[in-house]
């Protein structure tokens, strides 16, 4: 029986910037929102920190090595979906070792640079509106309530 406590998915996602660009992934044969771009990142583990499990992640899908001390908290993003409730923490990279690369070709046609300026339609929706709220400065939102 359920006490009626919250029992949220968690996604940890990292922004890479670089010549005033950021970093996305191509998503493709992970059954959801395949064919758009977001952010390098995933799903926090049980008993894992949610920079390290962006660090975790980070590795997974790009190749870079980093340290949560790389790490800088810019939003938490309360969301409402179909398949459930999720908090998704972004954060945004300020130093790492190598040159992001696309990892895991089997879940990302490609890595690409964007200016924020010039995305494409094919965006995540929710990713274009974490990306709105970190540009006025936000640290918290909530998405699809």
């Amino acid at each position: 029986m359920k006490d009626g406590t919250a029992t949220p998915h968690i996604d940890a996602l990292i922004v890479f910037r670089k010549n005033n660009k950021v970093a996305f992934l191509l998503r493709h044969n992970t059954r959801w929102m395949d064919g758009f771009y977001g952010l390098p990142g995933g799903k926090v583990e049980h008993g894992e920190a949610y920079s390290a499990a962006a660090v975790r992640e980070a590795k997974e899908e790009t190749g870079i090595t980093m340290t949560p001390e790389n790490l800088k908290h810019v939003l938490t993003m309360h969301r409402h979906s179909d398949d459930g409730d999720w908090v998704d923490v972004i954060f945004e990279a300020h130093d790492w070792v190598g040159e992001p690369i696309n990892n895991e070709p089997n879940k990302h046609a490609e890595l690409k640079w964007f200016l924020l300026t010039n995305l494409p339609q094919n965006i995540i929706p929710v990713t274009r509106y974490y990306l709105e709220l970190v540009s006025q400065g936000k640290s918290y939102g909530e998405y699809g309530w």
